[in-house]
């Protein structure tokens, strides 16, 4: 989340609300098209049809407008759905992260991020928040499946939602090979296969 007194950290509602939720979506093809050196608050403030001074009141920086929008993504994101099987769970996770990775907007958009966290500081923790919020909402299907007797005690559920996703971005960002269903499928199977041999133990 995004600390108290970091720009952009209120959650108001009506008007003031729409004019974020414009700001956002304009900042996120902003990235989607130019990346991270083609994010300019004034231009911004042009796509969403609000005035420039808005924009700079509430948001300031470029990575306080980067931290928002990436929190509002986390908020945004589709809710996990139990299925009762750490299999199907598994499966579910590969093939959201799959589908946002594999959109045309969604995937410049990440590629964006990542590459302005690697040397923005502020942009990183945002980052890492972003991933936090996502793991933590899906880290609970390898807790049942734990408390269900499908893996070792001591498993470290994060660390199996982590391995799901790992490979997927590493398609995204550095080998270049297809996102397609088949890949995201092998990840699930991958991280389950490991997770039972206790791989993933604490």
């Amino acid at each position: 989340m995004v600390q108290a007194g970091e720009p952009g950290n209120t959650r108001p509602g009506g008007r003031t609300a729409r004019v974020r939720a414009a700001v956002l979506a304009a900042a996120g093809d902003a990235l989607a098209e130019s990346g991270m050196n083609g994010l300019d608050l004034t231009d911004v403030a042009r796509r969403a049809g609000v005035g420039r001074t808005t924009v700079y009141r509430r948001w300031g920086t470029v990575p306080a407008l980067v931290a928002d929008l990436l929190q509002d993504m986390a908020e945004q994101s589709q809710p996990r759905v139990e299925t009762g099987s750490l299999l199907k769970d598994l499966l579910a996770n590969a093939r959201l992260v799959r589908e946002t990775l594999a959109h045309p907007r969604q995937g410049r958009l990440f590629k964006a991020i990542i590459a302005a966290a690697t040397c923005d500081e502020r942009t990183a923790r945002a980052l890492h928040r972003f991933y936090e919020v996502r793991i933590s909402e899906w880290a609970p299907c390898v807790e049942q499946a734990v408390e269900r007797g499908d893996l070792p005690e001591g498993t470290d559920a994060r660390e199996v939602i982590r391995a799901v996703s790992a490979p997927l971005y590493y398609r995204l960002l550095a080998s270049g090979h297809p996102l397609d269903e088949a890949a995201a499928e092998r990840c699930a199977r991958a991280a389950a296969v490991a997770a039972r041999a206790g791989v993933y133990m604490r």
